[in-house]
């Protein structure tokens, strides 16, 4: 049986969706979007982490200030959902603050406390989104999908 040279590439067959490549041609993997989620509350990290996963995002889950710098020097979300109220030595506003000033990265910060002191602490940051806990699935991925319109329109 003879091979065909283009058996090593995946192909797509037609669709109405002209985002796809047409009969034949070899199709680009789109990577996922990838959050970082900072939140030290178990039970509400693991509801975010599997929303955001079942949303088609790669996640990766932090629980203080000191791991989400690690974690975006190694894993270089996209954009990090934030609470506000951390353990460790750093809160959420200084831990966005300085992922936004090594990194670029911007936040949508979820949490209970968001009123006007917090977000003017919080506007160096250049927050994408505030998300009011508590939260349904449905907002968290309406926030995150806003944040990412909002920071593919300003990145240009």
């Amino acid at each position: 049986m003879a091979l065909d040279d283009r058996a090593c590439c995946p192909t797509r067959t037609p669709s109405a969706n002209p985002n796809e490549s047409r009969v034949g041609q070899p199709v680009a993997a789109a990577l996922p979007t990838r959050i970082l989620v900072v939140e030290d509350d178990f039970l509400i990290s693991l509801e975010m982490e599997s929303t955001l996963t079942a949303a088609g995002f790669e996640v990766v889950v932090v629980g203080s200030g000191e791991e989400a710098l690690d974690s975006a020097a190694a894993d270089r979300p996209d954009l990090v959902v934030m609470d506000i109220r951390l353990s460790g030595a750093m809160d959420g506003i200084q831990t966005a603050l300085e992922l936004f000033r090594i990194y670029g990265l911007r936040s949508v910060f979820a949490t209970a406390h968001s009123d006007s002191d917090v977000r003017a602490r919080a506007a160096p940051a250049e927050p994408l989104g505030w998300l009011v806990k508590p939260y349904t699935p449905a907002s968290l991925l309406s926030a995150i999908r806003s944040a990412l319109r909002s920071g593919s329109s300003s990145a240009g």
